[in-house]
């Protein structure tokens, strides 16, 4: 099961920060986030990486993309 950050309609770093916040809640697993725009799916994929994230997948969906992340 895969916690979701809805962070569509935000500008950043809100996206951002939601997705940070939610690793440090986890701190292992499958986060999946929404964002919709490049620009927020970009920062997001960065800040997880530099928290030891794998960024796993990024889908289009609808006006925005699904980024889904990973830790072991």
């Amino acid at each position: 099961m895969s916690d979701i950050v809805d962070a569509r309609g935000l500008s950043c770093p809100q996206p951002v920060l939601m997705t940070l916040d939610e690793i440090k809640k986890v701190n292992k697993g499958e986060i999946v986030v929404m964002v919709d725009t490049d620009t927020s799916k970009e920062n997001v994929s960065r800040a997880a990486k530099t928290q030891g994230w794998q960024v796993f997948d990024i889908q289009p969906e609808g006006e925005g993309y699904r980024i889904t992340i990973r830790k072991d």
